[in-house]
């Protein structure tokens, strides 16, 4: 019996989806001003028409040097753009658990080798035949 066999019979998601999914939360509370702005992060917010993604759709930048991109604040913008709006746009944290419905047939929960799909650069979504 394989570890990935194993964590999708106990439904124990792996180390690698629990952080993503933190991560997204964290960004929630960030987005709807769930934390005092002294402390919170400034994170950039897409101005003008949003044709893809959600309503806070934050913007992407880029580095020259690697030590920025391993930041909290680039590393979830790829993935915060990618969830819908019915994700996002939600009432309270408790309710943003949808992103786990959301996320349902992603690889990720049960094998860390593998990573999200579907997002990052729109022009080269990834689809997973399952």
């Amino acid at each position: 019996m394989s570890y990935i066999d194993r964590l999708s019979r106990l439904k124990l998601p792996t180390l690698k989806y629990r952080r993503l999914r933190g991560d997204m939360i964290e960004v929630f509370k960030i987005t709807h001003d769930l934390y005092h702005p002294v402390v919170s992060l400034n994170l950039a917010y897409h101005s003008g028409t949003i044709t893809r993604g959600n309503k806070y759709k934050l913007i992407n930048h880029r580095f020259h040097y690697d030590l920025r991109k391993y930041y909290f604040s680039a590393g979830i913008v790829n993935i915060w753009n990618s969830l819908s709006n019915h994700v996002v746009d939600v009432n309270s944290v408790n309710v943003l658990k949808a992103l786990d419905r959301f996320w349902m047939d992603q690889d990720v929960k049960y094998d860390f080798t593998a990573d999200l799909t579907a997002t990052g650069d729109r022009s080269v979504n990834v689809i997973s035949e399952t």
